[in-house]
């Protein structure tokens, strides 16, 4: 069975240089972040704020129309079958994971310390996490960003795993998933890298380590919020 169809062409965001005003990215961020959660009877009982919540958004908001695909999705999926899926393209492949930070440092010792000084960044802007999710979630990730007042920092967060980021999008190419929307749209509020290199496949094989040059998985010295 197919469960997800499109006929148009999809944009690659992060080539994208026009981004929302910062209170459109919080809304875009909110709404992803609800999206890329496993499919339980919460997330499925918000779709409707959700996709009210994007109607007040401009039509052309960079990242509202692959939102609009993942809520249509979410909301026209039989919650069994989107259970299913969501196991599928995010349990399965760890190339395809939600965890940012394996993207850089993979399953080595070096995570758990990336992971702490992110528990670290998040408290000292005054957000706490539920303990039982580490905070490399991307939909954690994108609750920060939403919640966070000063919005450099929710972009510096977010840009600090940009790479992974990218290569998330890029993998979840192939497989037939609205949920590749929902990351896109993420990567459309972050403005344009300096530099763009296409993104590289990870190995099938878990546990090998995908070194980005240059690559912060956390912001460091962006201050508190205001």
């Amino acid at each position: 069975m197919r469960l997800f169809r499109t006929a148009r062409r999809r944009a690659e965001p992060a080539t994208r240089h026009a981004i929302a005003a910062p209170r459109h990215r919080r809304v875009l961020r909110a709404v992803a972040g609800w999206c890329l959660q496993y499919p339980d009877h919460t997330v499925l009982d918000r779709l409707p704020l959700l996709n009210a919540s994007l109607r007040e958004l401009p039509e052309h908001t960079p990242g509202r129309t692959e939102l609009d695909t993942v809520v249509a999705f979410l909301a026209d999926t039989e919650p069994l079958a989107l259970a299913e899926h969501y196991v599928e393209v995010f349990d399965r492949k760890p190339r395809r994971t939600l965890h940012l930070s394996w993207y850089a440092d993979g399953d080595t010792r070096r995570r758990g310390a990336s992971l702490a000084a992110l528990r670290r960044f998040y408290r000292e802007h005054g957000f706490a996490p539920a303990e039982d999710e580490l905070p490399d979630f991307l939909p954690v990730l994108l609750e920060f960003a939403a919640q966070v007042r000063d919005p450099e920092v929710a972009d510096r967060a977010l840009a600090g795993f940009r790479a992974g980021l990218e290569l998330l999008h890029h993998n979840l190419g192939g497989v037939e998933t609205a949920y590749r929307d929902a990351v896109g749209a993420v990567l459309a509020t972050l403005p344009a890298p300096p530099a763009h290199a296409a993104p590289a496949e990870l190995p099938d094989a878990p546990g090998n380590l995908v070194e980005f040059v240059g690559l912060e998985p956390y912001p460091l010295n962006t201050g508190g919020t205001r």
